[in-house]
Protein backbone atom coordinates (compact mmCIF):
# COMPACT_ATOMS: atom_id res chain seq x y z
CA UNK A 1 0.00 0.00 0.00
CA UNK A 2 0.93 3.46 -0.79
CA UNK A 3 -0.39 6.23 1.79
CA UNK A 4 -1.12 9.50 0.56
CA UNK A 5 -3.19 11.00 3.07
CA UNK A 6 -5.71 9.64 5.71
CA UNK A 7 -8.48 9.50 3.83
CA UNK A 8 -6.80 8.41 0.31
CA UNK A 9 -3.82 6.06 -0.59
CA UNK A 10 -3.00 3.49 -3.52
CA UNK A 11 -3.13 -0.42 -3.18
CA UNK A 12 -2.38 -2.75 -5.69
CA UNK A 13 -4.82 -3.98 -7.66
CA UNK A 14 -6.82 -7.32 -7.56
CA UNK A 15 -9.44 -9.20 -9.82
CA UNK A 16 -11.81 -8.65 -6.46
CA UNK A 17 -11.67 -4.99 -7.52
CA UNK A 18 -13.09 -5.90 -11.33
CA UNK A 19 -16.98 -5.16 -10.02
CA UNK A 20 -15.68 -1.58 -8.32
CA UNK A 21 -14.02 -1.03 -11.22
CA UNK A 22 -16.71 -2.12 -13.85
CA UNK A 23 -19.33 -0.11 -12.27
CA UNK A 24 -17.67 3.49 -12.74
CA UNK A 25 -16.43 2.35 -16.26
CA UNK A 26 -20.17 1.18 -17.15
CA UNK A 27 -22.05 4.38 -15.29
CA UNK A 28 -19.57 6.99 -17.02
CA UNK A 29 -19.30 5.33 -20.19
CA UNK A 30 -20.07 8.73 -22.43
CA UNK A 31 -17.43 10.46 -19.87
CA UNK A 32 -14.70 7.94 -19.95
CA UNK A 33 -14.45 7.42 -23.49
CA UNK A 34 -13.61 10.68 -24.94
CA UNK A 35 -10.26 9.64 -23.70
CA UNK A 36 -9.93 5.78 -22.71
CA UNK A 37 -9.76 3.76 -25.95
CA UNK A 38 -10.63 -0.01 -23.69
CA UNK A 39 -14.14 1.50 -22.59
CA UNK A 40 -16.20 0.23 -25.56
CA UNK A 41 -14.03 -2.63 -25.25
CA UNK A 42 -15.56 -3.52 -21.63
CA UNK A 43 -18.93 -4.31 -22.11
CA UNK A 44 -19.30 -6.41 -18.50
CA UNK A 45 -17.92 -7.18 -15.38
CA UNK A 46 -15.69 -10.18 -16.74
CA UNK A 47 -14.20 -7.90 -19.08
CA UNK A 48 -12.39 -6.06 -16.48
CA UNK A 49 -11.91 -9.23 -14.33
CA UNK A 50 -10.13 -11.04 -17.37
CA UNK A 51 -7.86 -7.85 -17.84
CA UNK A 52 -7.11 -7.23 -14.18
CA UNK A 53 -5.52 -10.97 -14.83
CA UNK A 54 -3.88 -10.49 -17.01
CA UNK A 55 -1.97 -7.64 -15.00
CA UNK A 56 -2.02 -8.80 -11.43
CA UNK A 57 0.86 -10.86 -12.41
CA UNK A 58 3.05 -8.93 -15.06
CA UNK A 59 6.61 -7.99 -14.67
CA UNK A 60 6.29 -5.02 -16.86
CA UNK A 61 2.69 -3.63 -15.70
CA UNK A 62 2.23 -2.71 -11.93
CA UNK A 63 -1.17 -1.11 -11.28
CA UNK A 64 -2.85 0.35 -7.89
CA UNK A 65 -6.78 1.46 -7.28
CA UNK A 66 -7.06 4.92 -5.85
CA UNK A 67 -9.36 4.80 -2.90
CA UNK A 68 -10.41 8.09 -1.61
CA UNK A 69 -12.57 7.76 1.85
CA UNK A 70 -12.78 3.96 1.57
CA UNK A 71 -14.07 3.96 -1.78
CA UNK A 72 -12.10 2.69 -5.56
CA UNK A 73 -12.47 5.89 -7.78
CA UNK A 74 -9.96 4.54 -10.18
CA UNK A 75 -7.35 3.14 -11.26
CA UNK A 76 -3.14 4.49 -11.83
CA UNK A 77 -0.07 2.49 -12.79
CA UNK A 78 3.24 1.80 -13.90
CA UNK A 79 3.11 0.54 -17.53
CA UNK A 80 6.13 -0.35 -19.92
CA UNK A 81 8.64 -0.64 -17.10
CA UNK A 82 11.60 -1.31 -17.94
CA UNK A 83 14.26 -1.91 -15.25
CA UNK A 84 17.29 -2.03 -17.18
CA UNK A 85 16.85 1.09 -18.61
CA UNK A 86 15.01 2.35 -15.45
CA UNK A 87 12.54 4.01 -17.37
CA UNK A 88 8.60 3.79 -17.01
CA UNK A 89 5.12 5.28 -18.31
CA UNK A 90 2.42 6.06 -15.63
CA UNK A 91 -0.84 5.72 -16.49
CA UNK A 92 -4.50 6.96 -14.87
CA UNK A 93 -8.21 7.47 -15.00
CA UNK A 94 -10.27 8.20 -12.23
CA UNK A 95 -14.18 8.53 -11.43
CA UNK A 96 -15.57 11.89 -12.96
CA UNK A 97 -17.18 12.50 -9.51
CA UNK A 98 -13.92 12.91 -7.95
CA UNK A 99 -12.12 14.83 -10.46
CA UNK A 100 -11.02 18.58 -9.22
CA UNK A 101 -9.71 17.57 -5.76
CA UNK A 102 -6.37 16.78 -6.21
CA UNK A 103 -6.50 13.09 -6.22
CA UNK A 104 -5.09 12.72 -9.10
CA UNK A 105 -2.23 14.97 -8.88
CA UNK A 106 -1.71 13.70 -5.67
CA UNK A 107 -1.57 10.12 -6.47
CA UNK A 108 0.48 10.74 -9.56
CA UNK A 109 3.13 12.28 -6.92
CA UNK A 110 2.91 9.39 -5.13
CA UNK A 111 3.57 7.11 -7.93
CA UNK A 112 6.45 9.33 -9.46
CA UNK A 113 7.98 8.90 -5.71
CA UNK A 114 7.85 5.29 -5.37
CA UNK A 115 9.02 5.12 -8.63
CA UNK A 116 12.33 6.89 -7.87
CA UNK A 117 12.96 5.94 -4.22
CA UNK A 118 11.88 2.71 -4.49
CA UNK A 119 12.01 1.16 -7.68
CA UNK A 120 15.42 3.97 -8.70
CA UNK A 121 14.28 4.47 -12.16
CA UNK A 122 15.36 7.50 -13.96
CA UNK A 123 12.82 8.36 -15.94
CA UNK A 124 8.80 8.34 -15.45
CA UNK A 125 7.28 9.44 -18.61
CA UNK A 126 3.22 10.17 -19.15
CA UNK A 127 1.38 10.54 -22.34
CA UNK A 128 -2.09 12.77 -22.62
CA UNK A 129 -4.77 12.95 -25.28
CA UNK A 130 -3.76 16.05 -26.91
CA UNK A 131 -7.01 17.79 -25.41
CA UNK A 132 -7.63 16.65 -22.87
CA UNK A 133 -6.66 19.63 -20.61
CA UNK A 134 -7.42 18.24 -16.84
CA UNK A 135 -4.76 15.46 -17.50
CA UNK A 136 -2.77 17.50 -18.92
CA UNK A 137 -2.39 19.62 -15.87
CA UNK A 138 -1.16 17.04 -14.00
CA UNK A 139 2.16 16.39 -15.68
CA UNK A 140 2.80 20.35 -15.36
CA UNK A 141 1.83 20.50 -11.84
CA UNK A 142 4.66 17.88 -10.77
CA UNK A 143 7.49 19.68 -13.03
CA UNK A 144 7.55 17.05 -15.98
CA UNK A 145 9.07 18.35 -19.35
CA UNK A 146 6.90 18.49 -22.08
CA UNK A 147 8.86 16.81 -24.87
CA UNK A 148 6.36 17.20 -28.02
CA UNK A 149 3.79 15.13 -29.67
CA UNK A 150 3.37 11.69 -30.63
CA UNK A 151 1.30 11.56 -33.92
CA UNK A 152 -1.29 9.39 -34.04
CA UNK A 153 -0.22 7.44 -30.39
CA UNK A 154 -3.91 6.38 -29.67
CA UNK A 155 -6.50 4.54 -31.30
CA UNK A 156 -9.63 6.05 -30.10
CA UNK A 157 -13.63 5.75 -31.08
CA UNK A 158 -12.41 4.18 -34.60
CA UNK A 159 -9.72 7.60 -35.22
CA UNK A 160 -6.08 7.94 -34.36
CA UNK A 161 -5.47 10.55 -32.16
CA UNK A 162 -2.41 12.83 -31.10
CA UNK A 163 -0.66 12.41 -27.66
CA UNK A 164 1.23 14.80 -25.66
CA UNK A 165 4.35 13.38 -24.10
CA UNK A 166 5.95 14.67 -20.57
CA UNK A 167 8.83 12.97 -18.82
CA UNK A 168 10.56 13.89 -15.35
CA UNK A 169 14.10 12.77 -14.72
CA UNK A 170 15.10 11.58 -11.26
CA UNK A 171 17.97 14.61 -11.08
CA UNK A 172 14.94 17.13 -11.74
CA UNK A 173 12.36 15.76 -9.42
CA UNK A 174 11.70 17.72 -6.56
CA UNK A 175 9.51 15.83 -4.10
CA UNK A 176 6.09 17.85 -2.94
CA UNK A 177 4.21 17.75 0.27
CA UNK A 178 1.44 15.02 -0.80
Amino acid sequence: MLPIAPDLYLRPVTVADAGALYRIIDTQRPYLRQWLPFVDLTKQGTDTALYLQTIVGSTTDKVFVIVANEAIVGLIGFKSIEYFNRKLEIGYWLSEHEQGKGIMRRSCSRLVQHAFEDLHMNRVQLKVALGNHRSSNIPQKLGFTKEGIERDGELLNGYFHDLQVYSLLKREWQPEQL
